[in-house]
């Protein structure tokens, strides 16, 4: 096997394992809850906790690897990922597992910042597309499958072993990756953006912190209040910085770009609409209808494997058809199938959220592919780095703040200790507001993703 399809294995291992971690956790909430008597607030946190740090640190990841070596950089996200998944599984209160959590997220954020960049060294061409299907595939699997796996290793051998079974996948990719993968660099690179990095980690934190806390402290509250406002400053303040920098770890500039904004767009709206969505079914699917961990985790079956099946296509079709196309409609079939969700009734049986998993799956499937080829085709190929982070930081903020907003429009149904009724109409409001953010990313990828805004390398996908 030639070393670019092996690189692409290993790459592709280490992404299902750092993806997997962000659903993998849901099926298992409740039995986390029993153990370490957790509040619903702390269980929002071991989503939130991973998602937030894997945002804010994997853009100076991505200026990390373009400057010391993504190989080098790489394998010190396996190692790092590896160590904290031991310490998550290890946890004895609801605060340990959320900071291993965290050094989890900041892992995942330098395996998942430089990740396309290496597979974009190695491909070029119509190989890149199918590259680049096979990695979207793996992000629509291991986000999908992860109810599944979480439900049966909680079942089976207890939650901590959702965290456990990382310690040799984590292995095995150090391993081959020290044999396999091929060193490069970006040499004009200036540094890591310290400012930047403190800004950016401020005004994310601050922000989904306010969304968690808002129906507990009261959104006019002081505390409320400074937290989002704090946030806006920090983030108006990332911005300033980030002009002002010779080699900035996020160009701003780029947002000049139609197609470049676009990408962020559909990233984040996927990411807060779909996935985010995914912890909110799992508990509906447990306290609700009192499935198993692992017999909810089944349920997502059709999605995880439509998704898995669209994704090598839609990467091939990449090349053929325009972008727009493929984001766009992709996008519009996320929103109808989280329409098609929303009416479930106390009375509902699981059938009532099959429809919108099976289109769901088609949308997911057609997105993340063209996704990943936009996210690094708008910029010059020794930007790769900065772009690939760029738009994985938008992934992770959508499902963050995700989670985060829904789940205060779900509290504000639903609240503590309340019937199954109240939670199913906390559940119906969530997926209609998602309906629309989901439509609203399928209306800007139509209007912005421009053929003309692509950077030729080789084979131009098609409508360049």
């Amino acid at each position: 096997m030639d070393r670019k399809w092996r690189t692409l294995i290993i790459v592709c291992v280490a992404i299902f394992m750092l993806l997997l971690d962000i659903t993998i956790v849901n099926v298992a909430l409740p039995k986390i809850q029993q153990s370490l008597h957790a509040s619903f607030t702390d269980l929002q946190w071991v989503v939130d906790a991973y998602s937030l740090l894997l945002a804010s640190v994997v853009l100076n990841a991505g200026s990390l690897g373009d400057l010391l070596g993504r190989k080098r950089v790489f394998l010190t996200g396996v190692v790092l990922f590896t160590i904290a998944s031991a310490l998550c599984g290890a946890a004895t209160n609801p605060l340990f597992l959320n900071l291993a959590r965290g050094a989890q997220g900041i892992g995942g954020a330098i395996m998942f910042a430089v990740s396309l960049a290496l597979l974009s060294q190695e491909f070029h061409g119509k190989e890149r597309g199918t590259a680049f299907g096979i990695w979207g595939a793996t992000i629509g699997a291991a986000v999908a499958i992860g109810p599944l796996v979480g439900g049966a290793l909680t079942e089976w051998a207890g939650w901590r072993w959702i965290f456990f079974v990382n310690l040799p996948i984590g292995a095995a990719c150090l391993l081959a990756g020290m044999r396999v993968l091929h060193e490069s660099r970006d040499e004009g690179h200036g540094g890591i953006d310290w400012a930047g990095q403190a800004t950016l980690s401020a005004g994310l934190f601050g922000l989904v912190l306010g969304l968690l806390r808002g129906n507990d402290w009261g959104w006019s509250s002081g505390r409320v209040v400074g937290l989002l406002a704090g946030s806006v400053a920090a983030l108006v303040a990332f911005g300033i910085v980030e002009l002002r920098q010779p080699n900035p770890m996020f160009d701003v500039r780029l947002f000049r770009v139609p197609a470049f904004a676009g990408a962020q767009i559909v990233a984040f709206t996927i990411s807060s609409a779909m996935f985010a969505q995914f912890l909110y079914l799992t508990l509906y699917l447990q306290d609700i209808l009192r499935y198993s961990p692992l017999q909810a985790g089944l349920r997502f079956l059709p999605l995880s494997m439509i998704s898995f099946f669209i994704a090598p296509l839609s990467g091939r079709l990449s090349a053929r058809i325009p972008i727009r196309a493929l984001l766009g409609t992709g996008m519009l079939l996320v929103a109808l199938a989280l329409y098609l969700m929303y009416g479930v009734h106390v009375s509902s049986g699981w059938t009532t959220l099959l429809a919108g998993f099976l289109v769901g799956g088609v949308g997911i499937g057609m997105v993340n592919p063209p996704l990943a080829t936009t996210a690094v085709s708008v910029v010059p190929p020794q930007r790769a780095g900065m772009a690939a982070g760029v738009n994985n930081t938008f992934r992770q903020v959508g499902i963050a703040t995700g989670i985060a907003g829904l789940g205060a429009i779900f509290s504000a149904s639903y609240g503590a200790g309340g019937t199954p009724a109240q939670f199913v109409h906390g559940l119906n409001n969530i997926l209609l507001v998602a309906t629309f953010v989901a439509l609203a990313g399928a209306v800007l990828a139509f209007a912005l993703v421009r053929g003309e805004d692509f950077v030729v390398s080789g084979p131009a996908p098609a409508g360049h």
